[in-house]
Protein backbone atom coordinates (compact mmCIF):
# COMPACT_ATOMS: atom_id res chain seq x y z
CA UNK A 1 0.00 0.00 0.00
CA UNK A 2 1.10 3.39 -0.91
CA UNK A 3 0.31 5.91 1.80
CA UNK A 4 1.11 9.64 0.81
CA UNK A 5 -0.64 12.59 2.67
CA UNK A 6 0.45 16.38 3.20
CA UNK A 7 0.05 16.92 6.51
CA UNK A 8 -0.49 14.17 9.47
CA UNK A 9 -0.65 13.73 13.93
CA UNK A 10 1.68 10.50 14.49
CA UNK A 11 0.79 9.29 18.38
CA UNK A 12 1.31 5.80 20.00
CA UNK A 13 0.87 4.30 23.49
CA UNK A 14 -2.41 5.75 24.89
CA UNK A 15 -3.06 2.64 26.58
CA UNK A 16 -6.68 3.37 27.17
CA UNK A 17 -8.09 1.49 29.71
CA UNK A 18 -11.19 2.55 31.97
CA UNK A 19 -9.00 2.94 34.73
CA UNK A 20 -7.37 5.89 33.05
CA UNK A 21 -10.35 8.27 32.43
CA UNK A 22 -8.23 11.54 32.37
CA UNK A 23 -5.86 10.22 29.43
CA UNK A 24 -9.03 8.91 28.03
CA UNK A 25 -10.48 12.24 27.71
CA UNK A 26 -7.69 13.90 26.33
CA UNK A 27 -8.17 11.24 23.03
CA UNK A 28 -11.18 12.00 23.04
CA UNK A 29 -10.71 15.58 22.84
CA UNK A 30 -8.14 15.12 20.90
CA UNK A 31 -10.24 13.24 17.92
CA UNK A 32 -12.67 16.70 18.40
CA UNK A 33 -10.05 19.54 17.98
CA UNK A 34 -6.39 18.76 17.11
CA UNK A 35 -7.01 16.97 14.19
CA UNK A 36 -8.86 19.65 12.03
CA UNK A 37 -5.59 20.88 10.50
CA UNK A 38 -4.16 17.88 9.28
CA UNK A 39 -5.09 14.86 6.14
CA UNK A 40 -4.07 12.00 8.08
CA UNK A 41 -3.87 10.61 11.73
CA UNK A 42 -1.79 7.47 12.40
CA UNK A 43 -2.35 5.48 15.17
CA UNK A 44 1.15 3.91 16.21
CA UNK A 45 0.33 0.69 18.13
CA UNK A 46 -0.67 0.13 22.20
CA UNK A 47 -3.90 2.30 22.21
CA UNK A 48 -5.22 0.51 24.64
CA UNK A 49 -3.63 -1.74 27.37
CA UNK A 50 -4.73 -4.63 26.20
CA UNK A 51 -6.90 -6.65 23.45
CA UNK A 52 -8.13 -9.88 23.52
CA UNK A 53 -10.14 -10.21 20.65
CA UNK A 54 -12.62 -8.09 18.76
CA UNK A 55 -15.45 -9.81 20.63
CA UNK A 56 -14.13 -9.19 24.15
CA UNK A 57 -15.39 -5.63 24.94
CA UNK A 58 -18.50 -4.91 22.74
CA UNK A 59 -21.11 -4.43 25.50
CA UNK A 60 -18.72 -2.26 27.24
CA UNK A 61 -19.68 1.57 27.76
CA UNK A 62 -16.31 2.71 27.61
CA UNK A 63 -15.09 0.83 24.83
CA UNK A 64 -18.31 1.91 22.33
CA UNK A 65 -17.18 5.46 23.49
CA UNK A 66 -14.08 5.08 22.50
CA UNK A 67 -14.82 3.28 18.79
CA UNK A 68 -17.14 6.19 18.38
CA UNK A 69 -14.67 8.67 18.51
CA UNK A 70 -12.26 6.82 16.21
CA UNK A 71 -15.65 6.37 13.97
CA UNK A 72 -15.87 10.69 14.39
CA UNK A 73 -12.47 10.63 13.67
CA UNK A 74 -12.15 8.07 10.76
CA UNK A 75 -15.01 10.42 9.02
CA UNK A 76 -12.50 13.69 9.17
CA UNK A 77 -8.95 12.28 8.49
CA UNK A 78 -7.10 9.33 6.49
CA UNK A 79 -7.19 7.26 9.69
CA UNK A 80 -4.32 4.72 9.67
CA UNK A 81 -3.28 1.97 12.29
CA UNK A 82 -0.18 0.39 12.83
CA UNK A 83 -0.58 -2.78 15.44
CA UNK A 84 1.27 -2.58 19.06
CA UNK A 85 2.83 -5.35 21.55
CA UNK A 86 -0.65 -4.70 23.29
CA UNK A 87 -3.06 -4.14 20.81
CA UNK A 88 -1.76 -6.80 18.35
CA UNK A 89 -5.05 -8.75 18.34
CA UNK A 90 -7.34 -5.77 17.07
CA UNK A 91 -8.35 -7.16 13.85
CA UNK A 92 -10.48 -6.84 10.69
CA UNK A 93 -14.00 -6.47 12.10
CA UNK A 94 -12.99 -3.52 14.77
CA UNK A 95 -11.03 -1.47 11.86
CA UNK A 96 -14.12 -1.95 9.45
CA UNK A 97 -16.67 -0.58 11.89
CA UNK A 98 -14.06 2.19 13.39
CA UNK A 99 -12.64 3.25 9.53
CA UNK A 100 -8.63 2.54 10.23
CA UNK A 101 -6.91 0.87 7.77
CA UNK A 102 -4.64 -1.31 9.15
CA UNK A 103 -0.67 -0.35 8.00
CA UNK A 104 1.80 -3.47 8.34
CA UNK A 105 4.76 -2.84 10.72
CA UNK A 106 7.12 -1.47 9.85
CA UNK A 107 5.84 0.63 6.21
CA UNK A 108 6.89 3.32 4.62
CA UNK A 109 4.79 6.81 4.17
CA UNK A 110 5.72 10.06 2.45
CA UNK A 111 4.09 12.74 3.94
CA UNK A 112 4.71 16.35 3.20
CA UNK A 113 6.67 15.16 -0.11
CA UNK A 114 9.35 13.07 2.75
CA UNK A 115 9.63 9.73 3.08
CA UNK A 116 9.22 7.95 6.33
CA UNK A 117 9.55 4.39 7.77
CA UNK A 118 7.41 3.66 10.61
CA UNK A 119 7.00 0.67 13.17
CA UNK A 120 5.73 0.63 16.91
CA UNK A 121 9.06 -0.16 17.81
CA UNK A 122 8.94 -2.99 19.90
CA UNK A 123 10.67 -5.77 16.74
CA UNK A 124 13.34 -3.06 17.10
CA UNK A 125 14.23 -4.00 20.51
CA UNK A 126 16.51 -6.98 20.01
CA UNK A 127 18.65 -6.86 23.38
CA UNK A 128 15.62 -8.35 24.90
CA UNK A 129 15.68 -11.84 23.62
CA UNK A 130 13.05 -13.27 25.42
CA UNK A 131 10.76 -11.08 24.57
CA UNK A 132 11.31 -11.29 20.66
CA UNK A 133 10.73 -15.11 21.21
CA UNK A 134 7.18 -14.31 22.39
CA UNK A 135 7.05 -11.93 19.99
CA UNK A 136 7.52 -14.10 17.47
CA UNK A 137 5.39 -16.79 18.67
CA UNK A 138 2.53 -14.91 19.41
CA UNK A 139 2.27 -13.00 15.64
CA UNK A 140 1.85 -16.81 14.32
CA UNK A 141 -1.49 -16.69 12.83
CA UNK A 142 -2.02 -19.97 14.07
CA UNK A 143 -1.33 -19.14 17.19
CA UNK A 144 -3.31 -16.23 17.51
CA UNK A 145 -6.43 -18.21 15.93
CA UNK A 146 -6.21 -20.80 18.56
CA UNK A 147 -5.84 -18.18 21.69
CA UNK A 148 -9.10 -16.14 20.42
CA UNK A 149 -10.94 -19.85 20.57
CA UNK A 150 -10.37 -19.77 24.34
CA UNK A 151 -13.47 -18.21 26.32
CA UNK A 152 -12.65 -15.03 27.25
CA UNK A 153 -12.21 -15.41 31.15
CA UNK A 154 -9.73 -17.55 29.91
CA UNK A 155 -7.96 -15.27 27.87
CA UNK A 156 -8.45 -12.33 30.48
CA UNK A 157 -6.49 -14.25 32.56
CA UNK A 158 -4.09 -15.36 30.32
CA UNK A 159 -3.42 -11.63 29.66
CA UNK A 160 -3.69 -10.36 33.01
CA UNK A 161 -0.84 -13.22 34.36
CA UNK A 162 1.68 -12.33 31.41
CA UNK A 163 1.01 -8.52 32.43
CA UNK A 164 1.88 -9.24 35.84
CA UNK A 165 4.82 -11.21 34.41
CA UNK A 166 6.31 -8.77 32.13
CA UNK A 167 5.91 -5.85 34.99
CA UNK A 168 7.78 -8.22 37.39
CA UNK A 169 10.58 -8.69 35.41
CA UNK A 170 11.40 -5.41 35.06
CA UNK A 171 10.76 -3.61 38.87
CA UNK A 172 13.54 -6.69 39.43
CA UNK A 173 15.86 -5.32 36.45
CA UNK A 174 15.48 -1.82 37.43
CA UNK A 175 16.13 -3.07 41.46
CA UNK A 176 19.38 -4.99 40.56
CA UNK A 177 20.81 -3.41 36.94
CA UNK A 178 18.87 -0.16 36.03
CA UNK A 179 21.19 0.08 32.84
CA UNK A 180 20.31 -3.39 31.44
CA UNK A 181 16.81 -2.38 31.96
CA UNK A 182 17.02 0.92 30.24
CA UNK A 183 18.98 -1.55 27.55
CA UNK A 184 16.47 -3.77 27.14
CA UNK A 185 13.52 -1.25 26.95
CA UNK A 186 15.27 0.65 24.13
CA UNK A 187 15.84 0.22 20.49
CA UNK A 188 19.37 -1.13 19.33
CA UNK A 189 21.25 0.94 17.33
CA UNK A 190 21.73 -2.03 14.98
CA UNK A 191 18.13 -2.95 14.69
CA UNK A 192 17.37 0.64 13.67
CA UNK A 193 20.25 0.51 11.07
CA UNK A 194 19.22 -2.49 9.58
CA UNK A 195 15.56 -1.11 8.90
CA UNK A 196 17.22 1.75 7.24
CA UNK A 197 19.29 0.07 5.01
CA UNK A 198 16.66 -2.38 4.13
CA UNK A 199 14.24 0.82 3.12
CA UNK A 200 17.02 3.16 1.94
CA UNK A 201 14.69 5.88 3.81
CA UNK A 202 16.76 7.56 6.61
CA UNK A 203 14.35 8.60 8.95
CA UNK A 204 12.41 6.79 11.06
CA UNK A 205 9.40 6.96 13.17
CA UNK A 206 8.33 4.77 16.31
CA UNK A 207 6.85 4.46 19.43
CA UNK A 208 6.55 1.64 22.31
CA UNK A 209 9.54 2.48 24.76
CA UNK A 210 7.96 5.44 26.17
CA UNK A 211 11.34 7.70 25.85
CA UNK A 212 10.08 10.55 23.62
CA UNK A 213 12.89 12.40 22.03
CA UNK A 214 14.53 13.38 18.56
CA UNK A 215 17.74 11.36 17.59
CA UNK A 216 20.41 11.66 14.83
CA UNK A 217 22.09 7.97 14.56
CA UNK A 218 25.12 6.66 13.14
CA UNK A 219 26.46 3.11 12.42
CA UNK A 220 29.35 2.56 9.89
CA UNK A 221 28.29 4.30 7.23
CA UNK A 222 24.59 4.59 7.86
CA UNK A 223 22.29 7.94 8.97
CA UNK A 224 19.72 8.23 9.94
CA UNK A 225 17.05 10.87 12.04
CA UNK A 226 14.41 8.96 14.98
CA UNK A 227 11.25 9.97 16.22
CA UNK A 228 10.19 8.64 18.90
CA UNK A 229 6.52 9.15 20.14
CA UNK A 230 5.71 9.48 23.86
CA UNK A 231 2.96 7.43 25.98
CA UNK A 232 0.21 9.12 27.43
CA UNK A 233 -1.09 9.14 31.30
CA UNK A 234 -2.63 11.70 32.67
CA UNK A 235 -3.74 9.73 35.45
CA UNK A 236 -0.84 9.05 37.80
CA UNK A 237 0.95 12.80 38.68
CA UNK A 238 1.68 10.77 41.99
CA UNK A 239 4.06 8.54 40.15
CA UNK A 240 5.09 10.55 36.74
CA UNK A 241 4.67 13.43 35.19
CA UNK A 242 1.51 14.12 33.25
CA UNK A 243 2.30 13.38 29.73
CA UNK A 244 0.69 13.38 26.57
CA UNK A 245 1.81 14.77 22.79
CA UNK A 246 1.78 14.17 19.00
CA UNK A 247 4.25 14.71 16.34
CA UNK A 248 2.96 17.33 13.57
CA UNK A 249 4.52 16.66 10.18
CA UNK A 250 3.52 19.35 7.52
CA UNK A 251 5.32 21.40 4.78
CA UNK A 252 7.22 23.58 7.90
CA UNK A 253 9.01 20.29 8.90
CA UNK A 254 8.53 17.51 12.00
CA UNK A 255 7.57 18.60 15.74
CA UNK A 256 6.37 17.65 18.96
CA UNK A 257 2.79 18.95 19.94
CA UNK A 258 2.11 18.85 23.47
CA UNK A 259 -1.35 17.62 24.23
CA UNK A 260 -0.91 18.07 28.18
CA UNK A 261 -3.78 20.60 29.39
Amino acid sequence: MSVQCQSALLISDLHLTPSMPLTAQRFFDFCQKEVRSVEAVFIMGDLFEYWLGDDANASSPFHQEVRNALVSLSAKVKLFYLHGNRDFLLGPQYLKKTGMTLLPDPCLVKIAGQDYVLSHGDALCTADIGYQVFRKWTRKRWVQKLFLKLPLQWRRSIANQLRRNSALKYRRASRYAPTNRSIKMDVTTSACATLIEKHAIDRLIHGHTHMPGHHHEQLGDTRWERWVLSDWDLDHPESVLPKASALLIDEQGVRYQDLVK
